[in-house]
């Protein structure tokens, strides 16, 4: 990324609004990157193909993602204090690939700094045993990536009352690559069918 000259544009738009959830139905978000690349265990990409040609709807909750939005808050804290740096949520989208979007927990006000952030039980456990980001989560961080046009994200996993963990995870050339062809196809089909 060119300082001055950023490969996206900002939208404002409060996440996890019903304007947020139309936003994020008419394009390729970074949740929906590991779908298409096939590294997302609990999901296909024909259903994700099906959601995207409907109407926008809200896709439901589980107790994992209500615990996570929970701690959102105290895990951006927590973050922030760790790196000394001040992050806040913000939706961007490609300026050459207007379709490909991404609500990211937190990215710098220079946007040299960006942070996924992961809460939960399982995912601490993983993240602490193996000193590594699960390979389901690769497609929304090179995705993420993709689109900022950054070297580096931080991954952070938090967990109440556990000290956060932090992964730096590499831009990884050849991945975007594939990444950009199977959204950019996965779009198209989503395009024919609407």
């Amino acid at each position: 990324m060119t300082k001055g000259s950023p490969c996206f544009h900002v939208i404002e738009l409060e996440q996890r609004t019903d304007a947020w959830r139309e936003w994020r139905h008419h394009g390729v978000g970074a949740s929906d990157a590991p779908i298409i690349m096939g590294e997302n265990p609990w999901k296909d990409v024909w259903g994700l193909l099906s959601l995207k040609q409907g109407p926008a709807c809200d896709p439901g909750r589980n107790a994992a993602m209500n615990f996570g939005e929970e701690c959102e808050a105290d895990a951006l804290g927590s973050y922030i204090q760790k790196k000394g740096v001040s992050v806040a949520p913000l939706c961007l989208e490609s300026k050459e690939r207007p379709w490909m979007r991404a609500s990211l927990d937190g990215i710098s006000d220079d946007r040299s700094v960006v942070v996924e952030i992961k809460c939960g039980l399982s995912i601490y456990r993983k993240v602490s045993q193996y000193k590594m980001v699960p390979t389901y989560y690769n497609g929304q961080l090179q995705h993420i990536l993709a689109l900022t046009g950054l070297p580096s994200l931080d991954f952070w996993c938090y967990l109440p009352n556990r000290p956060g963990l932090l992964v730096k995870i590499r831009r990884d050339e050849s991945y975007i690559k594939r990444l950009i062809t199977a959204e950019t196809e996965f779009w198209q089909h989503v395009q024919e069918g609407r």
